[in-house]
């Protein structure tokens, strides 16, 4: 049992505030959640605490080799430390934040949080690993600094939690908290896509660095914010979300035509890449059709595939000292391969069912491996080879249920 990673548990707990956040918004007759927006934000969310499993530990020993190798100072761990790698941790985190806003290679990583036309807590899980990279190279200078890994990891995860709650149009003012501290209010000021509002409050727990640096706008009630990019992304293609603003750099950079261009395209500012370059890139990779309204067998289906995908997250996460590398490799891929099928299915993408197909083999290949009798084996062929007998009228059935409105 004390192999257990207990970590896990907050994906409940975030779970629970989700729902309480859901209802408050029912109750007090607001519209704060999207059916396609919020299971899209969970789905990056699920794809990133699933990569992390994976990467975390990788940070740690990328902190400890700083510290052992090239620290400045060794600074030991006592009340005055701790607040002193409280307020670093969150300068670094503002600084960090900033330039994810103004240099586009930081920015492609971070623009994933900012995609979404809602406000709610939901919106916090849009976080990719890259992200958590480009983060961890930023806070890298606090084991240089020479503050020991281990106070950094546990500070980390406390200051991670606090932005969560900041990601609601639940809450209000909250009063003298205002002045020191980043509030819902705060934060949504900094999700807005109103021009006043563009590029402001970039502080993680304290508000007072953007205060000090310049870049503080409070939420004025007589302009309401609105949320997402300033040019809509309009998708809800999992693999468009997470890759589209690194196809435009590319893109640029190729069709720049001195260095100086192409380090522009690396390090300049959004604003400077051509905005023709996403509708063109869109022809070719979206191939948009037209919208239809989603049936209740489609929010039913992508219910029940979010909520696997959730509870295998849980079960990796908790189990993940006890499962076997072979296994986990199988869970993390039938995962990612759900979290890509359900954004087809939100896109209404006809091929989604070659993705339900490659999902049932691998399932089939995982069962053959891991329950090794004759009778799985045989079920498992006979299961297959009617599967792909039947591809085609099963593809036919299916889509005809999914696309077609239950009553």
């Amino acid at each position: 049992m004390h192999h257990l990673n207990w970590i896990a548990l907050s994906i409940g707990g975030f779970l629970f505030f989700i729902g309480l956040e859901y209802l408050v918004s029912r109750r007090t007759g607001k519209n704060y959640f999207q059916f396609a927006e919020s299971i899209a934000n969970l789905n990056i969310g699920i794809a990133e605490r699933l990569l992390d499993i994976f990467v975390t530990g990788l940070f740690y020993f990328f902190f400890d080799y700083i510290y052992r190798h090239f620290a400045i100072w060794d600074i030991r761990p006592n009340w005055a430390t701790w607040f002193l790698l409280f307020l670093a941790t969150d300068l670094v985190w503002y600084w960090y934040h900033r330039l994810a806003h103004e240099v586009n290679v930081l920015w492609a990583a971070h623009v994933v949080h900012h995609q979404s036309e809602d406000f709610n807590y939901t919106v916090s899980a849009r976080i990719t690993v890259f992200q958590a990279a480009a983060r961890c190279l930023f806070w890298s200078v606090l084991p240089l600094i020479g503050f020991p890994p281990a106070m950094i990891t546990a500070l980390l995860l406390v200051h991670g939690l606090y932005p969560f709650f900041i990601h609601t149009q639940t809450i209000g003012r909250l009063g003298i908290l205002e002045y020191f501290m980043v509030t819902p209010s705060h934060h949504r000021v900094h999700h807005s896509s109103n021009e006043k509002y563009l590029d402001k409050n970039y502080g993680d727990v304290l508000i007072i660095w953007d205060k000090m640096f310049g870049t503080f706008v409070r939420e004025d009630e007589k302009e309401p914010c609105v949320y997402g990019l300033t040019t809509p992304l309009k998708s809800h293609s999992f693999l468009w979300q997470q890759f589209h603003f690194m196809l435009e750099l590319g893109t640029a950079f190729r069709r720049a035509t001195s260095w100086k261009q192409r380090w522009n395209v690396i390090f300049g500012k959004p604003d400077d890449i051509d905005p023709a370059i996403r509708g063109q890139l869109e022809d070719i990779w979206l191939r948009k059709t037209e919208s239809r309204k989603q049936t209740k067998g489609q929010r039913i289906y992508i219910i029940i595939q979010t909520v696997i995908s959730i509870s295998l997250l849980f079960v990796v996460s908790l189990l993940e000292a006890y499962i076997p590398a072979g296994l986990a490799v199988f869970i993390v891929l039938f995962i990612l391969i759900s979290l890509v099928n359900t954004g087809a299915i939100l896109e209404q993408k006809k091929w989604f069912f070659y993705l339900e197909y490659a999902r049932m083999l691998l399932l089939a290949v995982t069962c053959m491996l891991y329950f090794q009798h004759l009778y799985v084996f045989v079920s498992v062929l006979i299961f297959v080879g009617l599967l792909t007998f039947y591809f085609s009228k099963i593809e036919e059935s299916f889509k005809r249920w999914l696309f077609q409105r239950i009553h």
